[in-house]
């Protein structure tokens, strides 16, 4: 008999209403319990929208002693204080990307949540979608010879307001943090390790003085490298490239998949072409159901949980400080 885990939302976002919500009210493993907002107001909205009969203040999600795990999606410069809150009240934690601002920070989240036995993970939903799998058995499958590159893309045109939280420095805005992270994560998954080196250029919007548009280039063990492209201010694009000795392997969706699109897979060679279709699937049912399992089962992953989480910290930060210094930077992992 599978144990289902009574969540708590920390946070009435848009991607709260629009995608783990939803997610969570269809799978097997859990059971929304309580709608946390600042606004009870607002809590209590979400609650009726959902048919959730328990709301109010995060602070009565945390102490909610039915509630075994919290999903937190607040703005990334808030969320350190509520994951830290929620460790010490024994929730296991699900957090929105990016998890936090710095290395130090993850190391003080992590730290906080081994200490209090519950388990954190951070929200890539996208790492879990059947496409990416399939991607990654093709590449493991040596069909088309050594991977040589990685190049991903992912922006869109966002309106500038200051009532925005991206556009908030105090709030850890920025495309960096909101949508940069998913080039990191998804190139970190194709090579399955650790970049060498990082170069990382952003440009500034003057009047919120966060960053708006950036590229990455990483390199990698065994020579390979990667490259993406972030940006507020381009039409819309969420797509990554791999090439290899004798194919490239396209995605023409790649970070935002929704549960009622099907996506594909295309794969190009001198000689021929191909095209691999992939049902539809939620991928934040998917995670979900992952995380869900994971602690039903006791299961350490901690490659995939906090080791994933640490990793991904590290590597943000020192896409920040190259950033900052305009140069190429050597990852020290010790």
């Amino acid at each position: 008999m599978v144990t289902k885990l009574h969540f708590g939302i920390i946070g009435c976002s848009s991607v709260a209403k629009n995608s783990f919500i939803p997610a969570l009210l269809t799978t097997k493993n859990a059971v929304l319990e309580s709608v946390g907002s600042r606004s009870i107001s607002k809590s209590k909205y979400f609650a009726k929208k959902f048919h959730c009969k328990n709301s109010g203040s995060y602070d009565d999600i945390l102490e909610n002693q039915s509630i075994d795990a919290v999903y937190i999606s607040l703005p990334i410069g808030l969320q350190e204080k509520w994951i830290l809150k929620a460790a010490k009240a024994g929730k296991h934690v699900l957090c929105e990307k990016s998890s936090t601002t710095s290395f130090n920070s993850a190391q003080k989240i992590v730290n906080e949540c081994k200490k209090n036995g519950i388990r954190i993970m951070e929200n890539f939903p996208f790492i879990f979608h059947p496409q990416q799998t399939k991607i990654r058995q093709l590449i493991k499958s040596n069909k088309f010879g050594n991977t040589f590159s990685f190049s991903g893309k992912f922006g869109f045109n966002l309106n500038y307001s200051s009532n925005n939280f991206r556009f908030k420095k105090e709030l850890g805005g920025g495309i960096l943090n909101d949508v940069g992270c998913y080039i990191i994560c998804a190139s970190r998954y194709i090579f399955q390790s650790m970049p060498l080196t990082i170069f990382c250029n952003l440009t500034y919007n003057k009047k919120y003085k966060i960053d708006t548009k950036g590229t990455i280039y990483m390199t990698f063990p065994k020579g390979n490298s990667a490259f993406g492209e972030f940006s507020y201010s381009s039409t819309f694009q969420s797509k990554y490239d791999i090439w290899s000795e004798k194919s490239i392997i396209n995605t023409d969706k790649a970070f935002n998949i929704k549960p009622n699109q099907s996506t594909r897979i295309s794969i190009s060679s001198e000689k021929n072409s191909k095209i691999i279709q992939i049902k539809r699937h939620d991928p934040f049912k998917l995670l979900l159901d992952y995380f869900c399992k994971t602690i039903e089962k006791n299961l350490s992953n901690r490659s995939i949980l906090e080791n994933s989480l640490l990793k991904q910290a590290l590597i943000m930060d020192y896409a920040r400080k190259s950033a900052k210094s305009k140069s190429s930077l050597e990852i020290k992992t010790n």
